[in-house]
């Protein structure tokens, strides 16, 4: 799909996602939301309740209640389609009148549960929609004799990680570096986090989940069946209905991790270091992780730019171990004791969650949704694999190309290897595993800017899009890989046939994932509700016709 290159992702959305809807004939009614009210309340056993959840643009508290879970501030602005009825449920009966009511009245449906979706895709849709937000559906049961925790869908990761470390210090769940993303969502992209190399993706521990299907059926594993749970843990669970709450296996960890940062310029030796990386960080211990931030700055207040990289890394273990295997493995990097610091797993959570908190934060903050460890941005961002090092004189050449822009990017690369080697990529919907050096998160920001379509940070959008341009030679190919949990539209949008939707689903999920994503979808949700521009598609022909 041709997209014009000086217009932002949110009008990519918008205009194709008219499209997209205005031919399907759940458009053929004109939603109203006084009927949707009237509808939940003869459906709901509870009027009372499920009336003081319910919100529409009446209601003072409807637009906190929408702006509250959106965390890229970009989607904040008036000429963002809001939705009729907001609905903050408390149990899964309400769900059910909700999913009852919206297909009855015509409306699309959005799932919400953390808010970080890059694109909104969780938050907006331009037809009338009920914005379905599960922040009341956030209990935490850890079992700590069973080494599992039922988490329901609305809960956060910080959430989790402080319900786990009130329980265990030796117990943990493989999850990712944001506190504030979603449960829900965040399991159903497949996952990554401090704990990949050592156990793999979240939803490789993902025992078991209560799922409610677009009849409002509530299942589990075992009455879903082994295909349509395979889906939901990478596939992206909201094409195929509603996630409710996970089972999931905790992993053991060490009473005591270390935590290391350091600052490394070009004038540092930063090229050699960082090639030298490449080779070294996906074969070391597996009790270990690193991540690199790379920002382009001026040299103090000189006009000269530079490259700074910013290493940063758990090990699961004390200091002395991780100094030992660094100057056996890594000297380049000159760690010493100085940049680590020993403390809990939990710590170690909120101090890379947001490295502004010292470790004396009380922990008790990665549950606090409304401190600072609550984090909003205002950008555009892309992902990326590398299979194959980069050389050093491509490196300098992706340098050059970084000074262009006008220092507001932001790159994370993140170290795989380990036991993301071992699990093949068709044992759930996520396939970036066996030979994946480290994943690449880039970016720009519009935070100086009143929105994201000023002349300025169209500028930026572009520059985003031929750096992303620039960099295909040097990252994964036969499918250039992305990361489904961070969604982005430009990779293309609408599903009107296999070949169309394959430029966007070979990508994040490989073909033969994607294939079996589609034969799913069509058996579970054969009419489409549960969709976005973005979400797996049905087609009116079976993929063996196409």
């Amino acid at each position: 799909m041709n997209n014009s290159r000086l217009t932002s992702s949110l009008f990519i959305f918008l205009s194709v996602f008219a499209s997209w809807g205005s031919s399907s004939s759940i458009f053929d009614v004109t939603p109203n939301s006084e009927d949707f009210i009237t509808c939940l309340q003869s459906n709901s056993i509870n009027t009372t309740s499920i009336s003081q959840l319910t919100f529409t643009s009446s209601n003072s508290s409807f637009l906190p209640n929408w702006e509250a879970r959106i965390n890229n501030f970009k989607f904040l602005k008036p000429s963002i389609p809001k939705p009729s009825v907001i609905v903050t449920p408390v149990d899964e009966t309400q769900i059910q009148t909700v999913l009852f009511c919206t297909k009855k009245l015509g409306y699309e449906l959005r799932i919400r549960s953390g808010g970080h979706d890059f694109e909104g895709l969780s938050s907006i849709a331009l037809a009338p929609y009920v914005m379905l937000d599960l922040v009341n559906m956030r209990s935490i049961d850890v079992n700590v004799a069973n080494r599992t925790a039922w988490v329901q869908a609305g809960a956060l990761l910080g959430e989790l990680y402080y319900a786990i470390s009130q329980k265990t210090n030796t117990l943990y769940f493989p999850a990712g570096i944001c506190p504030t993303v979603g449960i829900g969502g965040y399991l159903s992209g497949g996952g990554y986090g401090n704990l990949l190399r050592k156990y793999g993706s979240a939803a490789d521990h993902a025992l078991d989940v209560r799922f409610m299907d677009v009849n409002g059926n509530v299942l589990d594993r075992k009455s879903m069946g082994e295909d349509l749970f395979w889906a939901l843990r990478g596939g992206g669970a909201s094409s195929f209905g509603i996630v409710l709450g996970w089972k999931l296996e905790l992993v053991p960890v060490p009473e005591i991790v270390t935590v290391f940062r350091k600052n490394v310029t070009l004038e540092q030796n930063g090229t050699e270091i960082f090639y030298k990386y490449q080779y070294v960080a996906p074969k070391m211990d597996r009790n270990s992780i690193m991540r690199i931030q790379v920002f382009n700055e001026f040299i103090g207040n000189t006009t000269t730019k530079t490259i700074r990289m910013y290493f940063e890394g758990l090990y699961l273990g004390r200091t002395n171990t991780l100094l030992r295997m660094m100057d056996q493995s890594f000297p380049e990097l000159n760690l010493t004791r100085e940049f680590c610091e020993e403390m809990s797993m939990v710590q170690s959570s909120l101090v890379l969650g947001d490295p502004s908190f010292p470790s004396s934060t009380p922990t008790k903050m990665l549950a606090d949704r409304t401190g600072g460890i609550v984090k909003h941005w205002n950008n555009k961002q892309k992902s990326d694999y590398v299979r194959t090092p980069i050389s050093k004189s491509g490196l300098r050449k992706i340098w050059k190309k970084i000074f262009e822009n006008d220092n507001t990017l932001f790159m994370a690369m993140y170290t795989f290897g380990g036991k993301m080697g071992e699990v093949s990529e068709t044992a759930t919907p996520y396939p970036h595993r066996a030979g994946v050096l480290y994943q690449v998160l880039k970016g720009i920001t519009f935070s100086d800017q009143t929105s994201d379509t000023t002349p300025v940070s169209l500028t930026r959008i572009e520059w985003l899009r031929s750096f992303d341009k620039f960099l295909e030679p040097y990252v994964s190919r036969n499918p250039r890989e992305a990361y489904l949990n961070y969604n982005d539209l430009d990779l293309g949008v609408d599903s009107g046939s296999y070949e169309e939707a394959r430029v966007w689903g070979d990508r994040y999920w490989k073909k033969d994932n994607f294939k079996k994503l589609i034969r799913i979808k069509a058996k579970v949700d054969p009419e489409n509700f549960f969709r976005h521009p973005q979400s797996i598609p049905v087609f009116s022909t079976s993929l063996a016709d196409m």
